[in-house]
């Protein structure tokens, strides 16, 4: 689709106002949810793309979502074409641009009028959500003991959820049975068929007061404008190779390897060398991989540029086919969209803070502490949250406590929401003081978080940096590893490794200390 000349102004103008359909798309999708992981943590995204299936706009979500879902809407567009009006369609498949089962995508084109008066598409509009469970070998679809992915859910392929006559109840039927909370998996559905009805209403109603070759010469426009800019910056970047590797936490260790190569205006990543994909599920897909090196390249260059296609245009990403980033099937990829992201996020950064050491922070807590609990049976339930840990010392100010970093960026789940919707109570839930890196500008600390089952559950535990600090960077100080502690009810302790399921009984206590991040610069 080619661009038009739009003044500073319209550009200015066209790119919040679609931008303003993603956000309100996400609004809807959290206000019509039935989980709290989606009302309350907002795991979830929206995005707009135009008729050729380019991404245009997106919400300020979830990283790794983002980066991800435009692989998921070219799956569609290549399974069923155009899409039809009414047509939705779910799709979950790691292995066709998802990025762990219980991510759920929903695309539906938009059209510029009802069916029997008008045909015309004008985009696309998506949405992902994590569901809280979609079944598998433990209850929030993220068994530690996966060795393929059949143990970790229901994997969904392209498949038509909604046509011109509503929501088809024969495949919500399919996707709600094979969940341990249906009632929820049905309500969650329902959110995200909203979120898609409400960005098509913005979207119709952009394309009724510009015109609608106006509309697509703006979304083209909007495209380009994002790739002048960050080529712009890349610019700035000293050409050469940058080389860095990290580990996982996986018996010995998992290497991540990547060579960043800057060159004019153009910059491209190989992850060659990285271990071969393991049976265990940090494997992750190729999808995951792009989303991670995507989200450090975009905070690198230009982050204000509209997030949209054209930001990527200079970016080029090779992952060798078979490696823990680039897993191919049957290999579990659940923890692979958690927790190897957020440890391609450090390699990379590692790589560009030898090109950019005034610019790049030092490391952050490394991952998202994914604590998950449920049960199956009369009672079922399905908990599942992410906690926040210490950000790395910054360049220009010491790293935040407490938050969300990397490739998420969702809410906690509040106490009262806890303890009202599960059998669980929290009994503490504070900063972990003095767990932050030193240095010039000092790294953030991490969080305490422990509850309590009151009743016969499961427990998952995906989490990292147990074992390796979070590096700090110019002479700062590494922060606190995190721990993991289960506290029975008679009063025994036990330290839990970084990954693992265990069965609880009532009154048993699971205590998450989350990684404080690393510093940055020597201390004054």
């Amino acid at each position: 689709m080619t661009s038009a000349e739009l003044s500073g102004v319209e550009l200015e103008v066209f790119r919040h106002a679609l931008a303003g359909v993603a956000e309100e798309m996400g609004v809807a999708l959290r206000r019509a949810a039935y989980s709290p992981n989606i009302k309350e943590r907002a795991d979830c995204s929206a995005a707009v793309f135009d008729p050729d299936g380019e991404m245009v706009a997106q919400a300020e979500h979830i990283p790794v979502h983002l980066g991800a879902m435009p692989a998921s809407v070219r799956a569609v567009l290549d399974t069923y074409g155009a899409l039809q009006p009414g047509q939705q369609i779910c799709v979950n498949d790691p292995y066709l641009g998802g990025t762990h089962l219980p991510d759920l995508t929903i695309v539906a084109g938009v059209f510029a009028g009802a069916p029997e008066q008008d045909t015309e598409l004008l985009g696309y509009v998506a949405n992902r959500a994590h569901h809280a469970d979609v079944g598998g070998a433990a209850p929030g679809s993220m068994p530690a003991n996966a060795t393929d992915i059949a143990m970790e859910g229901l994997r969904i392929p392209p498949i038509l959820i909604a046509d011109a006559g509503g929501e088809r109840d024969d495949v919500v039927r399919l996707i709600a049975a094979n969940s341990r909370t249906p009632g929820e998996r049905r309500g969650d559905l329902r959110a995200q068929f909203a979120a898609n009805h409400v960005g098509a209403r913005r979207l119709r109603e952009l394309a009724s007061r510009m015109g609608r070759a106006r509309l697509h010469e703006a979304m083209a426009a909007v495209c380009d404008y994002s790739d002048r800019r960050v080529r712009a910056a890349v610019r700035e970047i000293p050409d050469g190779c940058y080389r860095f590797a990290d580990v996982l936490e996986i018996g010995a260790g998992v290497t991540i390897r990547a060579a960043v190569t800057v060159a004019g205006d153009e910059v491209s990543i190989d992850f060659d060398g990285t271990d071969a994909q393991i049976p265990v599920n940090c494997n992750a897909v190729f999808a995951v991989t792009l989303s991670s090196a995507m989200f450090v390249f975009r905070m690198l260059t230009d982050p204000d540029a509209p997030p949209n296609a054209g930001c990527y245009r200079s970016l080029n990403v090779h992952a060798p086919e078979g490696s823990v980033v680039h897993a191919r099937f049957p290999a579990p990829t659940a923890a692979g969209n958690v927790e190897t992201s957020q440890r391609i996020v450090d390699v990379l950064l590692g790589a560009f803070a030898q090109a950019l050491p005034e610019r790049v922070p030092a490391s952050s807590q490394g991952t998202m502490n994914n604590l998950l609990i449920g049960a199956g049976g009369d009672r079922p339930f399905s908990y599942y949250e992410t906690l926040g840990g210490g950000e790395g010392g910054t360049p220009s100010r010491p790293g935040m406590s407490g938050v969300h970093t990397g490739m998420t960026n969702t809410r906690n789940t509040p106490a009262e929401a806890m303890e009202l919707d599960y059998p669980l109570r929290v009994w503490r839930y504070e900063l972990r003081s003095s767990s932050g890196g030193a240095g010039r500008h000092p790294g953030g600390d991490g969080l305490v978080r422990e509850v309590e089952v009151l009743a016969d559950c499961t427990l998952t535990v995906q989490s990292e940096r147990r074992e390796h600090s979070p590096w700090g960077l110019g002479g700062g100080r590494p922060g606190a590893v995190g721990r993991n502690i289960l506290r029975h009810a008679d009063g025994t302790e036990v330290d839990l490794p970084s990954k693992g399921t265990w069965q609880l009984r009532p009154g048993d206590r699971i205590r998450i200390e989350t990684p404080g991040g690393g510093g940055w610069g020597a201390a004054l």
